[in-house]
């Protein structure tokens, strides 16, 4: 692989240094995905180094299925490849094998949004927060900021300033237990509790230090500090980090960025070579020194020159509106002008939130112009289908009392409010989950005869799921980092789940 002809000098220089702490920073459109890339491959191709031997990681899975469709084209010949994926893709892996060691089993059940939304409501539910005060969201998004700056419920008691956070704190305080009753996780907890499991037991940081040799990092600048203090545990063992990033373009210091990361990479690796991207190949003159200009008045940077060959490209054309009706207006203008100049041509409108879509709607209508609204439900939002991943989940892990209550009466079963209610008085009375509560209901005759009828039907189909998803898809003690994931009897299940949703 002749990579001088595939390459520009700084880029060449970047994928050559494979040996230490390396820090490239990579301007807008300088190329880093292309570095990363053929870095990899130069490792594997060139160096001989091992492809299960070499960690890269990047935020989104998007980037992470790019950047595994370019090492593939590169090295097409190889049978196996590196690990690609997002921080959170690697901590399921991990904790998959190694999570018992903290408590959980390795079926843990991983919450979205939505499932903790939930939760946090039952909690405050049980300790009568008054929602007048502080919303459920409210408190959600309190409860996941404090996990990614490593904040734990006493902390944010230690720091209340006023009857909320307090509120906040004790909540926060019973959502844990109640994931933890229910083997579940949510979003922040695959970070949390991956480092927890290094910290505890420094000789499992080390196992998985010594297993990647070569670890790369994509947009350092917006790692938080539980992926800071992830990636100093996965080089415990070497310092053959690489990391890619520009501080210009840290912009999620809201959901828990820490730039510093970045700005001080160089008092943490004292070793690093410092390697910057400064060809942009994706804008005209005229863009790249209006965004120079702009970033040029940031406090906190290590500096870079940007400079292209492209054009000098048009100027840039901005419009200062007194209110929404007017931008709108605007932009429904400015389109009619681009379609009389060039019929068929294909027009997007970026805003930055759903609700802005309105008003940009009125005026499209009012001047009978076709358009179409890219997003909406997701597929997995609608209530089919999370009723249907309720069901395989609560078969893998019947203690999530999140999805089992989802699905309690769903189709119905004459299993109301009421019932659900006792369940939930009747687990938080014995420290347990509904699973356990809905048993003990059965076996003390709690409830009403009609109601235990339901209730009885529900357990066993479930119990019937729960020992199919056991009798075919129990996880091996062996189990490879690459495939971890549990797979439930497809045959009986499906057919079992259509008597049921009959």
């Amino acid at each position: 692989m002749d990579l001088t002809k595939l390459l520009n000098p700084q880029q060449l220089e970047a994928v050559h240094a494979t040996e230490g702490p390396v820090l490239i920073l990579a301007g807008a459109g300088s190329g880093k995905t292309r570095v990363i890339t053929y870095r990899v491959a130069h490792l594997i191709e060139n160096l001989k180094v091992r492809p299960d031997n070499i960690l890269a990681v990047t935020f989104t899975n998007k980037a992470a299925e790019q950047m595994k469709f370019r090492v593939r084209q590169l090295l097409r010949a190889r049978s196996s490849d590196p690990l690609i994926s997002t921080f959170h893709s690697f901590c399921v892996r991990l904790l998959r094998r190694e999570i018992e060691a903290i408590g959980y089993t390795r079926s843990f059940t991983i919450y979205d949004e939505a499932d903790q939304l939930q939760v946090v409501k039952a909690a405050m539910k049980e300790l009568k927060v008054d929602e007048r005060l502080i919303g459920a969201k409210g408190i959600q998004s309190r409860i996941s900021h404090a996990k990614n700056h490593g904040k734990t419920p006493q902390n944010l008691l230690d720091d209340s300033w006023e009857p909320s956070w307090e509120y906040t704190a004790n909540v926060f305080t019973e959502y844990e237990k109640r994931l933890k009753k229910s083997n579940a996780l949510d979003f922040d907890d695959l970070l949390i509790k991956t480092v927890a499991l290094f910290d505890k037991f420094p000789g499992l940081a080390e196992k998985y230090s010594t297993r990647f040799p070569q670890v790369m990092v994509d947009e350092y600048q917006d790692t938080n500090r539980q992926q800071y203090r992830l990636v100093r545990h996965l080089t415990h063992t070497h310092d053959n980090i690489c990391v890619v990033g520009d501080e210009d373009q840290s912009i999620y210091s809201w959901r828990g960025a820490d730039i510093q990361n970045i700005l001080s990479f160089e008092k943490d690796y004292p070793r690093v070579r410092v390697i910057r991207l400064e060809q942009n190949y994706r804008s005209t003159k005229t863009i790249l020194a209006a965004a120079s200009a702009v970033v040029a008045h940031n406090e906190m940077r290590k500096g870079k020159t940007l400079w292209t060959t492209n054009p000098q490209g048009e100027g840039i054309t901005y419009m200062e509106a007194a209110d929404a009706d007017e931008e709108a207006m605007f932009v429904a203008e400015r389109i009619l002008q681009h379609q009389k100049s060039a019929p068929g041509s294909h027009i997007v409108v970026l805003y930055r939130t759903n609700f802005l879509s309105r008003v940009l709607e009125e005026k499209m209508r009012r001047y009978n112009m076709k358009y179409r609204i890219v997003g909406g439900f997701s597929f997995y939002e609608r209530a089919e289908i999370k009723d249907m991943i309720s069901y395989l989940t609560a078969s893998l892990n019947p203690h999530d009392s999140v999805h089992l209550l989802r699905i309690i009466n769903s189709p119905p079963r004459g299993i109301g409010k009421t019932t659900t209610d006792g369940l939930e008085a009747l687990a938080v009375e014995r420290g347990t989950s509904i699973w356990s509560a809905i048993e003990i209901a059965l076996q003390e005759q709690r409830l009403p005869m009609r109601t235990l009828r339901g209730l009885d039907g529900f357990h066993k189909m479930l119990t019937d799921f729960v020992e199919a998803a056991e009798a075919s898809a129990s996880l091996p003690a062996n189990i490879s980092l690459s495939d971890c994931s549990a797979s439930i009897s497809e045959r009986k299940l499906s057919s079992d789940f259509s008597r049921s949703l009959k």
